[in-house]
């Protein structure tokens, strides 16, 4: 009896050859069919192919029944939303609730996850549940309410739920976003070290990062070693982020050799630099003018599989306008556009405090009014980069009009923004700008405190000129040695 042929088979046969098909077993009479190449794979009998399951493109059915809640509470009747989820008890699972977490975090209204938290906690089908507190805690955490963190955190305890990692994790981030960050730090190393304690608790690669990442942007280089020495010894394993971390905090007080050693450590570990890895090294080599080791960097990273991104022109360009290469700067600003980036807010600040720094102060004023006029609303960190540029340059009269022309438009100004002036004022000794500042300062609501004058007499004290010195050669990091090869 002969075999079905494959389509392999069938596919290389000659178009007028003809092979026998298994007959029926009531038919006796063999039947010959001619076949051509193309139509024998159709008519061979194979095994059915799966059918890709192609994942929808739109949001699911869960989101958009969330959407459709917060839209019914927020229509013209403003139903409270309690309300809203009352009528569609039947269908509400756990899924919708974080779902419903997730956007009203968005939303800034974290009141409301608090209202749907208890509304949930009433339903039959609840059940405690780690990521439900850890999501909460977040959110609490990021929209300042350390105390909601904290009675979520003991509301989970009560209800039987055993605290993980990751809920320690959420809870020492919550405390590193209140404004006290001494007494945030010290707190986050109070749970980190209770976390040691607790089996199912032990610190994580996360925990680490969190703690790394705060400390690096508190400048204690010092607890950051102990960390990342700590994390060595430890079982667990550093990532991109660990590296980032600690680099971050050496950069940030320019031990750039220090910096190196970890970078070399990281590669060691087949461990590859992201766009992180690249940014934190430019802006550390930019502030120590180290330009070629900084150019360096740049070029590899624009042949690696990563891409830079605005903050990585934003660096540069502050860099060379420190050091008054005004060409540099305009270069970085044009090569930027040709690369197909949109120069961002903070990109202008940059642009305009780089001006200053090289004397076109009427350069850099022509970017302001041009953003004056063309966009509806001109950030503080704007307005404030123009006020430096003037006083950097000896332009407090200048300075003080700009001021004027700034509130009589409805400009926002906030402490920074008259501190600066009062340091550029006190420096020159214009009593009468101090006064009329001071005056100012009464109208706006701005009360200041004793920090205040502090900072602003201790900026007063570094003169402009002194600002804008280039460093001898003998005080620049050597840019001999290479740093990131060409290929990562």
């Amino acid at each position: 009896m002969l075999s079905t042929p494959s389509p392999c088979l069938s596919s290389s046969l000659h178009p007028q050859f003809t092979f026998p098909i298994p007959k029926p077993r009531h038919s006796l009479l063999p039947i010959r069919v001619p076949i051509k190449p193309v139509r024998a794979l159709a008519q061979v009998p194979s095994r059915p192919k799966k059918k890709a399951v192609s994942k929808p493109e739109g949001p699911s059915e869960a989101e958009e029944l969330v959407r459709t809640l917060l839209k019914k509470a927020d229509g013209d009747d403003k139903r409270p939303l309690v309300s809203t989820l009352d009528k569609h008890v039947r269908i509400l699972r756990t899924e919708h609730c974080f779902l419903l977490f997730e956007e009203l975090g968005r939303r800034d209204r974290w009141l409301q996850c608090l209202e749907v938290f208890r509304w949930m906690q009433k339903q039959r089908w609840y059940i405690a549940d780690n990521g439900i507190y850890s999501k909460l805690i977040s959110i609490m955490g990021k929209k300042g309410q350390t105390r909601s963190a904290m009675w979520l955190f003991s509301e989970m305890r009560s209800s039987g739920c055993r605290p993980d990692a990751s809920v320690y994790n959420a809870l020492i981030t919550a405390h590193l976003h209140s404004k006290d960050k001494t007494k945030a730090l010290a707190k986050a190393m109070g749970y980190f070290q209770k976390m040691k304690g607790i089996e199912r608790c032990k610190p994580n690669t996360v925990t680490y990062n969190i703690l790394l990442r705060a400390f690096a942007q508190a400048g204690d280089v010092k607890q950051v070693e102990e960390l990342f020495k700590d994390l060595k010894a430890s079982e667990v394993s550093p990532d991109i982020y660990t590296y980032n971390g600690v680099m971050d905090a050496y950069g940030k007080n320019r031990m750039v050799a220090e910096m190196e050693s970890v970078l070399r450590l990281m590669k060691s570990n087949q461990c590859k630099p992201d766009v992180i890895t690249f940014n934190l090294l430019i802006d550390s080599y930019g502030k120590r003018q180290a330009f070629d080791k900084m150019e360096q960097v740049f070029k590899s990273l624009l042949r690696s599989k990563e891409k830079p991104t605005l903050p990585t022109f934003n660096s540069m360009i502050t860099s060379y306008g420190r050091a008054r290469l005004r060409d540099k700067a305009e270069s970085v600003f044009k090569n930027m556009n040709e690369l197909g980036f949109k120069p961002s807010t903070v990109t202008y600040d940059c642009l305009i405090t780089a001006y200053g720094y090289c004397d076109s102060v009427s350069r850099a004023r022509e970017i302001f009014d041009e953003i004056l006029n063309t966009q509806k609303d001109v950030q503080v960190s704007t307005l404030n980069a123009m006020l430096d540029a003037y006083c950097i340059n000896n332009l407090q009269a200048e300075a003080d009009q700009l001021l004027c022309l700034a509130l009589s438009k409805g400009l926002k100004t906030n402490a920074s923004t008259y501190k600066l002036l009062y340091g550029a004022y006190t420096k020159a000794n214009m009593k009468d700008l101090v006064g009329k500042l001071m005056k100012r300062m009464d109208t706006q609501g701005i009360v200041p405190n004793k920090r205040f004058f502090l900072e602003g007499f201790g900026s007063s004290k570094t003169s402009p000129e002194s600002r804008k010195v280039v460093p001898e050669p003998s005080k620049v990091v050597d840019s001999s040695t290479p740093l990131i090869e060409s290929k990562t």
